[in-house]
Order: structure tokens, then sequence, then C-alpha cells
């Protein structure tokens, strides 16, 4: 009696996806990789003309009330700010006095915050908690006292719930005519603002002292707005320090009720934030405004309040709007020809269809390139560009604008019409968000920018991380399949039934074997977190240059990697090896891979372009790691291509010396030194920045395990 043949159960479309996929790992590999930094250098390509998408901002809808009244009490608050200046034995708190009596004679409430600078020294917990967790020196004294100075104004048409900050960071210890002139442009609008009636949300002006830092000051009345907590700066009381009590009004003691808030005032939440700055003169022929959005871990604010700012600044005042750009790349001959490439082709698409709009011109595309470089990196170093970056901790949208003038600023001729060009600026700005009936939410948070009006939105730069990314799963599973078929003969003497067993002994022990590997990966991975936190403790030592703590960095981060290679178990290297053990690289690397896309995808959650960043750097090593002793045996041109890309790739993956190429390229190798690197790595941790943790805890293991396989003795 003949057997019946079972039917063969039809595969789904997508196993058979995948199994296409997996049989086919080299090219798809290729395929998705080249796609995927072809993307990132379309960006500026694709990207799209900003647009206000909250109607109720209606920038530019009404006419501008700042008169030239405003503008002459604001040249007067400059021209006494300077004179003091001149004073050889003026007090360093009479600036903050003449500050605050200008307030006050406007009518605002009038307070001022006392503050001690925070020491941003490494903590490994920092990286985990709020942003208040800075802790104060412990040499606290009067003379290290910073005193904000903050004025208020109670919206007619408001509840009190809602408020818009305006911020100009003032050192008194070293006045500047760029600081005098940032005071008068918001004394202007503040001027004006006490006498609005269309006003509906309070407004605030902090004059923030600068001499320990923009950030610092604004992040310690930030913290006390937002979280006040008790700490040792309460030691130092204003009773203790009595030179710092300044009083409201010159010859005069403040009355009971002033003296009652004297510890400080509050409004309602914040809805915005500006910061306020004049900059040296322009190198451009017309006045400018630089923008500056970026905060803390990738972290920007609404695109509509950059949007309002650019179309007020351009269409109403005249102003020139500019964003920072990676300069070097303008120089690059290669990136010209290729936005050359794209022009031409753009005219192409155009021919066949002129609704193609596709393709800008080539010194746009440069020009795009290299704004879109700065946003990233930028981005991704996760360091606020400006004071605007402790709003954006408390999730308050805020941006810093710098202004420029063509002309210098001592020319009284001159002064008046910057003063209301700039004030006119900042008063449709207010008048804006003074509109909103609700927090901003209708435009794009996540968002890299091409030029002041140009954006690619998230729904468009995430194809190109993807792509990127996407051959790791795949590489990975073939991997561990290819690692896991062998050893399934069995002797020709033994019964069906027994070979049938051991072979599904056998298959059962394979499928468990990548745990072996895993537990190295693991190790190295461990090994990561150890040479992050080591910073902590090589910080303790004292009187230890950068050059120095990097040298000793280095060597304990090198003992702690052979320590923990011991620790993970014996090398896979053995005199007689088997077949099972020669493949145990591949398991190896198959894990390796796996982490590093588990660590890119959650890295991509917490800051996208330190994620972007990382890819391109460690996907290609990842892909390319072999043992380079078989690449030796092979003896052919492609196995010595691999073997030199991948010392290049390895050469390169170093997070040092990936920073030193780096910086050669953009800034010049003339200029390198070896306690840079120790440097930059001190503003990561002192900025609790994502990134830091990236290269410990992703980047650095993954790179080593890497370099363990292309030394792997199979």
């Amino acid at each position: 009696m003949a057997e019946i043949a079972e039917p063969k159960l039809k595969q789904r479309p997508i196993v058979r996806l995948g199994i296409f996929l997996i049989s086919h790992s080299l090219f798809v590999s290729i395929v998705c990789f080249t796609a995927g930094v072809l993307a990132l250098l379309l960006l500026p390509v694709l990207a799209k003309n900003t647009y206000i998408s909250e109607n109720a901002l209606m920038p530019g809808s009404a006419n501008n009330m700042l008169s030239s009244h405003d503008t002459s009490v604001a040249n007067k608050l400059v021209k006494d700010l300077t004179d003091l200046k001149l004073r050889s034995r003026g007090s360093e708190f009479d600036s903050q006095k003449l500050i605050a009596q200008y307030m006050f004679d406007l009518g605002a409430e009038v307070t001022h915050h006392k503050f001690y600078p925070q020491s941003n020294q490494f903590h490994p917990l920092h990286f985990f908690t709020s942003p208040d967790s800075g802790n104060i020196g412990k040499n606290i004294s009067c003379s290290s006292l910073g005193i904000n100075t903050v004025g208020i104004i109670r919206a007619p048409r408001g509840d009190g719930k809602e408020a818009i900050v305006l911020v100009t960071p003032y050192n008194s210890m070293k006045v500047g005519v760029e600081e005098a002139f940032s005071l008068g442009i918001a004394y202007s609008v503040f001027s004006l603002l006490t006498r609005a009636t269309w006003l509906a949300k309070d407004i605030i002006w902090l004059v923030a002292d600068s001499q320990y830092g923009e950030y610092s000051a604004v992040a310690a009345w930030l913290t006390e707005y937002q979280a006040p907590t008790f700490s040792r700066a309460h030691i130092v009381n204003s009773e203790t320090c009595r030179e710092s009590n300044i009083v409201y009004k010159h010859g005069q003691k403040p009355n009971a009720e002033e003296k009652l808030y004297d510890g400080f005032r509050r409004a309602g939440t914040m809805a915005a934030a500006l910061v306020i700055k004049v900059a040296k003169q322009s190198d451009y022929f017309e006045d400018t405004v630089n923008i500056y959005a970026e905060a803390s871990n990738g972290q920007m604010p609404n695109l509509d309040l950059i949007n309002i700012v650019n179309y007020l600044a351009v269409h109403k005042q005249g102003l020139q709007i500019k964003v920072s750009k990676m300069w070097s790349l303008l120089n690059y001959r290669w990136l010209y020809t290729l936005g050359v490439v794209f022009e031409s082709l753009g005219q192409i698409a155009r021919s066949l269809n002129p609704q193609w709009k596709f393709g800008i011109p080539a010194t746009e595309y440069v020009e795009g390139t290299a704004t879109l470089a700065s946003s990233l990196y930028y981005q991704g170093l996760g360091v606020p560009t400006g004071p605007h970056g402790a709003f954006r901790d408390y999730q308050v949208d805020a941006i810093t604008l710098e202004i420029s003038s063509k002309v210098p600023l001592t020319k009284m001729a001159r002064r008046n019409e910057f003063l209301i060009r700039g004030g006119k600026l900042i008063e449709g700005v207010v008048r804006s968000v003074n509109n909103l009936l609700e927090k901003f939410h209708q435009s794009f948070f996540l968002y890299l920018l091409t030029s002041p009006s140009k954006f690619v939105s998230v729904g468009v730069y995430m194809i190109s991380f993807a792509l990127l990314v996407a051959p790791l799963p795949i590489v990975a599973a073939y991997l561990h399949v290819e690692a896991s078929d062998f050893g399934s003969i069995q002797p020709k003497e033994k019964s069906a039934s027994q070979a049938s067993s051991a072979s599904k002994m056998n298959v059962n022990f394979d499928s468990w074997k990548w745990l072996k590997s895993a537990r190295k990966v693991f190790a190295f991975h461990l090994w990561g977190g150890v040479v992050s936190v080591l910073p902590y403790f090589i910080s303790q030592m004292p009187n230890l240059t950068a050059k120095t703590s990097f040298i000793v960095w280095i060597l304990l981060s090198v003992f702690s990697l052979l320590v923990s290679y011991m620790i993970s178990g014996p090398s896979f290297s053995e005199a007689a090896a088997s077949q099972s053990q020669k493949k145990e690289w591949a398991s190896l690397k198959s894990v390796t891979i796996s982490a590093a896309f588990i660590g890119l995808s959650l890295t991509s959650v917490i800051n996208f372009a330190t994620a972007e960043i990382g890819a391109l750097l460690i996907v290609p090593i990842c892909l390319m790691a072999r043992p380079l002793k078989l690449d030796i045996k092979a003896s052919n041109l492609i196995s010595l291509m691999r073997i030199t890309s991948n010392l290049v790739l390895g050469f390169i993956g170093f997070p040092p010396a990936t920073y030193f190429l780096l910086k050669g390229v953009f800034e010049g190798y003339s200029g390198i030194n070896v306690g840079d690197f120790w440097e930059w790595l001190e503003s990561l941790w002192a900025w609790n920045s994502a990134t830091y943790l990236y290269i410990g805890l992703v980047h650095l293991p993954c790179w080593a395990l890497c370099i363990h396989i292309l030394f792997h003795h199979c």
C-alpha cells in the first residue's frame, strides 16, 4: 500500500519575504545602507517651506504701537548703564538698583532673586534626575552671590494663569555696549506693555545675572519658579549679605508689603519665552537676527515660534534671519558637485512633468546641507545653544534672538532706529503669543532646519535612519541560522529512531548556543557602563590636566576591558577547535548586531540626531566585521578590500579617533590637542547629554566587540 504524501503547508507571504531577505542579506545590506546615506543627502532637497500652523497667532495682523517715546526712554537707560560703567567707584550692585528703579517707575512688580552658582561636577545618577539636580558649591559666600532682577506686569485682560517671559542676560561685573542695548530693547517693549490694554497674559522681564553664565542664572530662577526647594543657599541669607539688599527706590526703605514679597514673585504658567541679546556689528549689509533654538538632548521649541519670528523680521521689519551653519562645508567641491547633480535631475523631472517639484539650485543645496549639518550636530550634541535651553527642560517653548546692527551702535543717529526695529520685532512676537488660547501644539516639535524658512519633518528624516539600521536584524538572523547549521549528520549504523532523537537533541542544543555569545556581549556592555562611570572617580583626583585625565581614563578603560574579558569566559580559540567552535564568531556577531540595533533604536527615541550620527559610524563596522584570519587565508582581491575596509572602519569607529578626525576636517589639524576629547566629554556629562550615555553604553561596547571579531582565531 503506497504511502500517502502529506501536503506541504503553504507559507504566508510575510514568511516568504523574511526568508528571501535573510537569504539575500548581503544584497539587502548594501542596498539599504546606500539608500540610507542617499536619503540623508537628499534631505535639503526634500525640505519644505515653513508655514504657521496655528491660525490664532495671526502675526502682523495689528499695527505696531511702539513709539519714539518708548525708544527714547530705553535710550536713556542705555546711556545710564554705560555711564555707570565709567564710574570706577560704583558698586557692583548699582546696575541692578538702576534697572530695578526703571522697572518700578513703570509700575511693575519688582523683585530680586538671589542664587548661587551650581557646580556641574559629573555624577552618574544626574542623567536620570530632574533638571534641578545640580549641586551648590561648598564654599558659598556673599562674594559668590548672583542677583536676578525680575519685573512683572499683570495683564489687564488676563486672569493671572498664563505669562510670557522676556530674558536679557546681563553681567553687572563686565558691562558691555551690547548688553546695555539688549536691556534697552527689552525695556522699550516692557514700557509699551505696561500701557497695553489688549494684554491677556502676564509679562515677566528677567534680567539674568550672567556673571556665572547665562544658562546658570536662568536655570536657577526657573528652578525656584517651578519647583522651589530648600538648599544650602538659604544659609547665606539676606541678613548675612547686607550689601546685596537692593531697595526698589534710591534712598528709600521698602515698605512692609514689598519686604514681604521680596523673596520671590510669580505669575502664571509660561506660554513662551524670548531671550534677547545684542551681538557685535553684523558682517552683512543689513541688520540681522540669529535664531538659536536647540536645547538639551535635541529638544526643539515648537516650529511656529520660529515661524512668527521669521515672518515678522523679514516681512515687517526688513531684518535678515540667520541660523547656525557648518561653515566649513561651504568650501567642499564634492558637495557643490552633488548639488549640481540634484539640480540637473530636478530639471529633467520638471521637463517630464511640470508638477514635479524636485531639485534646488546647487548653491542653495550647499547652504541647506551646511545648515542641516549644524542642526543635526547641535541636536546630537545635546548641549543647549543658549539660556533658552533651561526653559525646554520645563517644556516651555523658548528661543534666543541675537540681533546685530549693520553699523556701529556708537553712532547716536543709529541708536533709535536700531532700538525701534528690535523693539517692534519683540512686540509683534509678544502680540502673537498673547493671542494663543492654549499652548503651542499645532506645528512640529521634531524637525531639522535647512534654512530659516525651510525644514525637514520627522516623517521624512526618519526614513534615512530606518534604512541605515534595517540591515541589522536581517544580517543578525542570517548569521544565527548560519552559526546553527552544522552537526546534524549521524553515523549510518545508528537506527533511524536513534538518529532522529540525536538530531532533535542537536538542534535543540544549537538553538541555545547563542547564550554563550550573549554572555560575552553582556560583559562588554557591562564594561561600557564601567567606562562611563570612570570619569566620576577621575574628576575626584586633584591637579589633573585634561590631557592627564584623558590618559588615565584610557589606561583604566583598557584595564577594565581585560578584567571584563577574563570574567566573560574562555576565549573562542582553542588549539584543536571543532567545527562548531569555528563558527562561534558568527554567533557573536549576530548577538552584537542585535545589541547595536536595540541600542540605536532606543537612542532614536531619546535623541534622533545622536542615533543618526551613531548609525553612520557603527553600522558599517557591524555589518563588515569578519575575522581577518579568514580573509588572509582566502588571498583574493575581495578579501584584501574587506581587510582594508575593516581596519579603516575600526579606526574611524573608535570615539576619540572619530572626534579628532571630524575636528580636523571642520577646524583643521593644526590646533588639535589630546586633552580636547576629555574637555568635550566633560561638556557632555555637565549637561547630562544622552550622547554621553550612547557612547559609553552602546557605541563603545559594540565597537570593541567588532574589533574582537576581527582578531578572532577561528
